[in-house]
């Protein structure tokens, strides 16, 4: 065992963490991370149990877990991951509920967190809440300096209120809450569906099912020329745990890869890892969003050491081998149960 695994383990041997969302695409990593630190207790709230845009379910939560407003809980730590979220096209279809649902959860959770005495609460924000023309690459002290890039800002904006709110409670009543604004994730276990997908695991799918299906071109949105920066999930579940260890203020921190490519570059490399030899099509009539992103991550690595260890090709590999493997597995287990039913 290394000096820094040592020091996580006793960090965590007496911890007893909530992550909401940890049964989704990123609170699932963060949920093994946990157990591979030996977390003393780890609570995943579904939510068929708790709506946690009900207040009365919150409190509902921290009730059932033992936490009281009238005594401290050192020992517990609440990890917001969870999420109203997805790409270009499905903000754009329902921007008030992404607004609503976010804002709602995270207000409200942390505001109870202080209520209940809970004795830290990280908040996991977005890299969609900065302003659309940032400069390059995206420092944390340039959040306010614009308004963000449209189609994705009432998702931003819900999320960075958690921010605001973090810093009110830390300068009124000494709350300890941090910020994290991951940027675009990717991996295994991603959303695939094309309705609602990020870029990635779309355009995994969209060569893939061209491929199948002998079709000679995918189509993606936009100019291509928009870039993102791209952070595998497994690196993006250490960064908020090391932060969840050393990191307590409440100035934002950027976690990232310092990796940024273009959209239509993004999808050349896909096709050629999927091994589709179709061609690109744009469509110019769908919105780029953002026009870059790639962020300054000197913060995380200067205040609690976190820097991206996968690299991107070796991320992307992991992540079309998952989708084939889930795709096969269905497929596998439809015929089973189509046999036995014969």
């Amino acid at each position: 065992m290394t000096h820094d695994s040592f020091i996580s383990s006793e960090f965590w041997k007496d911890k007893r963490v909530i992550v909401t969302g940890g049964a989704g695409f990123l609170g699932s990593f963060v949920v093994e991370k946990l157990h591979a630190r030996g977390a003393a207790e780890i609570i995943v709230p579904r939510s068929k149990d708790y709506d946690l845009r009900n207040i009365e379910a919150i409190r509902q939560l921290f009730s059932d877990i033992g936490a009281s407003i009238n005594t401290q809980s050192p020992e517990v730590i609440v990890i917001h991951a969870a999420a109203r979220a997805g790409g270009i096209g499905i903000n754009r279809k329902i921007p008030a509920e992404f607004f609503y649902d976010n804002l709602m959860m995270g207000v409200q959770l942390l505001h109870e967190s202080w209520h209940f005495n809970i004795g830290k609460f990280v908040a996991i924000g977005t890299v969609c809440s900065y302003p659309k023309i940032t400069p390059v690459p995206f420092k944390e002290e340039n959040l306010w300096a614009g308004y963000p890039e449209e189609t994705n800002a009432p998702y931003g904006l819900a999320k960075k209120m958690m921010l605001v709110q973090s810093q009110a409670y830390r300068q009124q009543y000494n709350y300890n809450s941090i910020f994290l604004m991951p940027t675009n994730l990717y991996g295994p276990k991603d959303n695939f569906d094309l309705e609602n997908s990020h870029v990635i695991p779309a355009l995994i799918r969209k060569c893939i099912d061209a491929k199948d299906q002998g079709s000679r071109q995918i189509v993606i949105w936009g100019t291509g020329v928009a870039t993102r920066e791209y952070l595998y999930v497994e690196d993006a579940a250490e960064g908020i745990l090391l932060a969840s260890e050393r990191y307590s203020k409440s100035e934002p921190v950027n976690l990232g890869s310092g990796f940024e490519l273009s959209i239509r570059d993004l999808a050349e490399v896909i096709m050629r890892m999927t091994n589709f030899e179709g061609d690109i099509v744009l469509d110019r009539t769908k919105p780029d969003g953002q026009p870059k992103r790639n962020l300054d991550t000197s913060r995380a690595l200067r205040e609690f050491g976190f820097q991206a260890h996968v690299g991107f090709e070796e991320g992307l590999k992991r992540t079309i081998d998952w989708y084939l493997y889930s795709t096969e597995k269905d497929l596998s287990d439809s015929t089973s149960t189509e046999a036995s039913c014969s």
